[in-house]
């Protein structure tokens, strides 16, 4: 038998430094978090040859007292906590008191530090774990640390590192992060000579992102701010139709530390279902504040991984944090600004946003008076209240758009080709709404399932030119042709209908005319039977009949007489692999399978009334983008582009 052996400290060290200090990027990493655990306000990052020769780091921190200097590269010595209990409740970004000492045994380290009250400073050198010099040196107050000749010492460790430009390329990357986590501290990035990142320090998010990754990422940013639970998200994501390729720029940060979390991750993810293209992918600058007690960061050397000691808050917190951002910014999106001819702003707004503003109450039909001249005009009502309208260049003589950008309380001086009208304005209905025509008979089902229901947002006037291959609706909006997946846009409008009904009073189902047994396996039994309130929920009615049987006594009444069976089927296996999910809305995937099977699909027939009615209430609902599947509902080929493949431009 082998004897036990106590390793020597030069042999120990090597392996404790081989789970810290992977390449240049870990040594980055360590060194920045204890500039900012120090107080830093600005630190400068300076790298050679991808930081293999050459690292050097300088702060403006609180600096080390000369007695502690020594200290600093002794493994386990930490000033972030002393006792078992500040394990459960770390805030600090380094706690280990392993990554200096690890550093220190595997390159040739020179420190330089003052504190506030010091006179002198204090210069401190280390090779390969063993002290060269300690000696009193002048410096301003912070620290300077100088790293040289990684792995110098360990020259099989070496032929693992990547090429100069990788490995500075990953050095980058940790300062990215870390500058973007800390808009407050002024980041200055030194690469090859030349200066790759600074940023103000201002405290300001959005200008950090702008800084580190360019105007490209933070103009697709939103701001995003949610309490949940004595729990806080705060920082940017970006918009549904600007979502990337890749996961790349999900940046998520546990009270300032930058961390990998799978429930992090998969929130964000469920947060933007349906709303962007299967394939891509959301972008985010996150920070979650929460009590230092809920989660546990000592569970890797790198401290890049956490356990929480309760995902749900924790993934409903980003669920419901991003969807409301999202949402807000749908709201002042749908409120987009836009010139006339004279070059004065408007905004377009809501309908029920333009009856506050106009400062008449949404009863109908409200009386407003219009004066102005060209395509401009002034609208007056009861009260003093003005607003600028301008009458939309596609809309009948009789049809106003309304637009506010302010409100007056006096009228403003007209040119003498003035004109003035009253005008009765229902805000019950969009302007220039077209009557539902009646279907005939035999297609009352298709006009049923492609009824238009009220909406408070308004088409923007359109012209169908044609259908292709009884699939694809081409309707045409000023300068642009649209052409519309009337099966994606369908299934979308039913999905959206069904959490809708969900929401409110519940899904409206209809009875079967025979119920249907329906026989399966013992696991997809017991996942149906378990979840018999969750698909009542969802309108599919069913009763356990014993000896792996269940009844299906009703169906959503978009469906119609469905196949229930495999319906049933289908939520059982879906049942079974959600069963250790943790989403905030469990029945949407069963509302994905309805959605889909009540739309009208490709190829089926469609007259031109309900072509007018599908497309109107399509375009009125300006956030259907994309399927339940994400799958497009439409794809623009503007007037110019079909010019330019005549060649009618250039």
């Amino acid at each position: 038998m082998a004897r036990i052996n106590v390793l020597p400290k030069e042999v120990y060290s090597l392996i404790a430094a081989g789970e810290v200090v992977e390449r240049p990027m870990s040594i980055v990493k360590e060194m920045l978090e204890n500039s900012i655990d120090a107080g830093a306000k600005h630190i400068t990052v300076e790298i050679k040859n991808g930081g293999t020769t050459y690292i050097r780091i300088t702060d403006d921190g609180c600096g080390i007292e000369q007695q502690d200097v020594r200290n600093v590269f002794v493994s386990h010595a930490t000033s972030k906590i002393s006792s078992q209990s500040d394990l459960s409740s770390i805030l600090t970004l380094g706690f280990r008191g392993e990554a200096m000492a690890s550093i220190a045994a595997v390159s040739k380290v020179e420190l330089l530090t003052r504190t506030a009250d010091a006179e002198t400073g204090t210069r401190y050198e280390i090779w390969g774990g063993a002290e060269k010099e300690l000696s009193p040196a002048g410096c301003p107050q912070g620290t300077t640390v100088v790293v040289r000749d990684i792995f110098y010492n360990v020259p099989a460790r070496m032929k693992f590192l990547k090429k100069d430009v990788a490995e500075g390329n990953a050095v980058q990357g940790v300062v990215e992060k870390l500058a973007v986590s800390h808009p407050d501290i002024s980041f200055r990035f030194i690469r090859e000579g030349r200066q790759a990142i600074v940023t103000s320090g201002s405290g300001e998010l959005k200008s950090a992102v702008y800084s580190v990754f360019g105007g490209q990422l933070s103009d697709t940013l939103i701001p995003l701010d949610y309490t949940y639970e004595s729990m806080r998200v705060s920082g940017l994501v970006s918009r549904p139709h600007q979502s990337r390729k890749t996961r790349a720029m999900q940046l998520f940060f546990i009270n300032g530390r930058l961390v990998k979390s799978d429930t992090a991750a998969a929130a964000l993810e469920q947060a933007y279902r349906d709303s962007i293209m299967v394939g891509n992918h959301p972008a985010c600058v996150l920070n979650i504040e929460l009590d230092a007690r809920l989660v546990d960061v000592n569970v890797h050397p790198a401290k890049t991984e956490v356990r929480f000691a309760d995902k749900s808050p924790v993934f409903n917190l980003i669920y419901y944090g991003v969807k409301t951002a999202l949402q807000a910014d749908d709201s002042v999106r749908r409120g987009a600004a836009y010139k006339d001819r004279s070059g004065r702003e408007y905004r377009e707004l809501p309908r029920e946003s333009a009856a506050v503003d106009f400062g008449v109450k949404p009863q109908q039909p409200s009386q407003l008076r219009f004066t102005g001249t060209g395509g401009s005009w002034r609208a007056s009502a009861s009260g003093g209240y003005d607003a600028h309208i301008r009458k939309d260049s596609y809309g009948d003589p009789g049809d106003y758009k309304i637009a506010a950008s302010s409100v007056f309380s006096q009228e403003e001086k007209i040119s003498e080709d003035e004109f003035s009208t009253t005008v009765a304005i229902d805000f019950s209905k969009p302007s220039g709404a077209k009557e539902a025509p009646q279907a005939s008979s035999g297609e009352e089902a298709k006009s049923a399932a492609l009824a238009v229901d009220d909406e408070k947002n308004i088409a923007p006037p359109f012209k169908i030119v044609g259908e292709a291959f009884d699939t694809y609706i081409i309707v045409q909006i000023k300068n642009d042709l649209y052409y519309i997946d009337k099966h994606a846009a369908h299934e979308r409008m039913n999905y959206e209908r069904l959490r809708k009904e969900a929401a409110q009073s519940g899904v409206a189902v209809q009875e079967l005319l025979a119920p249907q047994a329906v026989v399966m396996s013992a696991d997809e039994y017991q996942a149906v039977t378990q979840n018999i309130g969750l698909l009542s929920k969802c309108g599919i009615e069913a009763e356990d009949f014993g000896s792996n049987t269940v009844v299906v006594r009703a169906v959503p009444a978009l469906l119609g007489e469905c196949n229930a069976q495999e319906l049933i089927l289908e939520a059982a296996q879906k049942l079974l692999e959600h069963k250790t999910d943790i989403e905030p809305d469990k029945m949407d995937w069963i509302f994905h399978s309805a959605s889909c099977r009540g739309a009208v699909k490709g190829g089926d027939k469609t007259t031109p009334q309900e072509r007018e009615l599908f497309v109107e209430k399509l375009l009125s609902m300006p956030d259907i983008r994309y399927c339940p599947h994400g799958r497009p509902v439409m794809i623009k080929v503007s007037r110019y582009e079909l010019e330019k493949q005549f060649g009618r431009v250039q």
